[in-house]
């Protein structure tokens, strides 16, 4: 293999981008504070603020009685429960598809930089190995943008959630905005796509030729193989 480091420092650097914006789809997977709710009555939301996330929906209260190892109230929100709305739904489900795309499509990039950075194999694998890579960190970006603005559509349009009774949520808040979970998903879906088209736009330099790694048997024989032997026309005959 030619010498061909020097040919991928943006993809190494947008592989660490990539990763940063994978772990951080996981974080925002995970948070609750995705849509803030204000509320008027405090008798049981005692801060007046509630979250509501992908998963759960929490308030702090001093109302209720909690268990020493809880510090908020929060109620888990099912896939499959009446009441979810189809917004949070498809981010219970295109997240997940996310995080997955996005540790294949880094998996992928590590094996092509790996083949660059070590003089390992032939030049398709690394081509197809960066162009995979690049395309599933697009659809990564874009399964995890999908219910971002999907939530952040409906947090402009003040819609509500018609919550059981045994969540203690308000009908309808008073106000609501748009919490950090929407505002760092945007963030990793955004380093996501650009570290994917980094990926995507990689070249082998024209003129690149690769060079098959000899293995110590053949180079052996190849010497022996170019050795002279005598010309019998020139051995000196005994008289």
């Amino acid at each position: 293999m030619p010498y061909l480091v020097h040919t991928a420092h943006a993809q190494f650097v947008a592989l660490w981008l990539s990763t940063v914006g994978w772990i951080l789809i996981i974080v925002t997977m995970g948070m609750v504070e995705w849509r803030v709710w204000e509320v008027s009555d405090l008798s049981v939301i005692s801060s007046g603020l509630a979250w509501v996330g992908v998963w759960r929906v929490c308030f702090y209260s001093h109302a209720l009685i909690l268990s020493g190892n809880e510090v908020m109230f929060c109620q888990k929100i099912g896939p499959f429960e009446s009441f979810t709305p189809p917004e949070i739904i498809a981010a219970q489900v295109l997240m997940l598809v996310a995080v997955i795309l996005g540790l294949m499509g880094n998996a992928s990039v590590v094996y092509g930089l790996r083949n660059i950075y070590f003089g390992l194999g032939k030049f398709k694998p690394i081509r197809l190995a960066l162009c995979a890579g690049g395309a599933l960190h697009v659809l990564t970006g874009v399964s995890s943008l999908v219910p971002v603005f999907w939530n952040l559509s409906s947090v402009v349009n003040n819609q509500t959630i018609i919550f059981p009774p045994t969540f203690l949520m308000p009908p309808a808040p008073e106000n609501q905005y748009i919490g950090p979970g929407i505002a760092i998903g945007i963030l990793a879906s955004f380093l996501v796509v650009c570290s994917g088209l980094i990926f995507l736009s990689y070249r082998i330099p024209v003129g690149s030729t690769c060079v098959q790694k000899v293995k110590p048997e053949d180079e052996h024989r190849r010497h022996m193989s170019n050795k002279g032997t005598d010309n019998p026309a020139f051995t000196r005959r005994d008289e």
